[in-house]
């Protein structure tokens, strides 16, 4: 019986890690999604993600106002990808390599900024658990099982799950994103009707990585509480992949980044359970299986046809 409730407290433990590591994948891949459904590719997701959460962090532990850090991780990330789009769009530089170049850009200023203005990892009072308690003596967090997996998280962990379904409202549903999806397929067309491709382009690109900010934030600000150097360690362009795994839709994406992230929480607790299993081989884990994802080859047939395409108008 006591082992039956270990395992059981093991699988609990598992969805709810899974489920908060989720949030800077959902954050900065539905983000990515826009820019890549308008026809930009942008590698430098990951050193977007470090500004935002330098930025996110350094703010809020000058001031100590969470929401004002989160908008400087908005704002660190809008002004990367402005970076991004005057490169790609408008200077029509090769996609891959720009953001390449965006990413290294961000990881070196990152860390020049950190060992110039903190030199030290500090903490921070970042996003609390929420545990929406009905009384005073009663919390939805304390029910049994459903508490933990969907009453006990931070507010941007339910602002990531929330952005899924207004992403794909936005994408399919509206104007503009009807606009995203034209530019994104065929340019041509969409400028003969008098759609400005750079423009949606340029919006599109700038909105992902505001998101992308907000990621970096996510994890200096809510789940770590602390910044330290390359702490994304990678996540960008697991980012990045997650949209091709998700087939470049919102809903996609969130099966994507749910799955890696509940591979990624088994890892960690194959480790700390000291299970007899190389340390090595448990961290390869979610990293094998997104490259095992991406291998299946009717995903490539789902991109939008315009990606990593310049466009100049008068051109066929």
């Amino acid at each position: 019986m006591t082992h039956e409730l270990t395992l059981a407290a093991i699988l609990l433990g598992i969805i709810h890690s899974g489920i908060r590591l989720a949030t800077p994948y959902l954050y900065a891949a539905v983000g990515e999604t826009f820019a890549q459904r308008s026809g930009v590719l942008n590698l430098g997701v990951e050193g977007i993600m470090l500004m935002g959460a330098f930025f996110g962090f350094l703010t809020v532990f000058r001031t100590g106002n969470l929401w004002l850090g989160l908008a400087a991780a908005a704002g660190a990330g809008v002004l990367m990808g402005l970076i991004m789009s005057v490169v790609s769009i408008t200077f029509q530089a090769e996609q891959g390599i720009s953001g390449i170049g965006l990413y290294m850009f961000g990881l070196g200023m990152s860390n020049l900024l950190f060992k110039s203005m903190l030199g030290t990892v500090e903490g921070v009072q970042g996003f609390s658990e929420l545990r929406f308690c009905v009384t005073d003596s009663f919390c939805l967090a304390d029910v049994p099982v459903l508490g933990d997996i969907f009453f006990s998280h931070s507010l941007l962990t339910y602002g990531a799950f929330l952005l899924v379904p207004l992403a794909a409202w936005v994408l399919n549903k509206t104007t503009w994103g009807l606009k995203i999806r034209s530019v994104g397929q065929n340019p041509e067309a969409a400028d003969s009707l008098g759609v400005n491709v750079a423009g949606v382009r340029y919006a599109a690109v700038t909105l992902g990585a505001a998101l992308a900010g907000i990621a970096g934030a996510s994890l200096s600000i809510s789940l770590l509480n602390i910044y330290q150097e390359n702490m994304t360690n990678g996540m960008g362009f697991i980012a990045v992949a997650l949209v091709y795994f998700g087939s470049w839709r919102p809903y996609g994406v969130l099966v994507g980044a749910l799955l890696f992230s509940v591979v990624n929480a088994l890892q960690l607790w194959v480790q700390v359970l000291n299970l007899n299993i190389p340390s090595d081989v448990a961290v390869m884990m979610p990293y094998v299986l997104t490259i095992l994802a991406l291998a299946l080859p009717f995903r490539r047939q789902l991109q939008p046809a315009a990606l990593t395409k310049p466009f100049s108008r008068g051109e066929s």
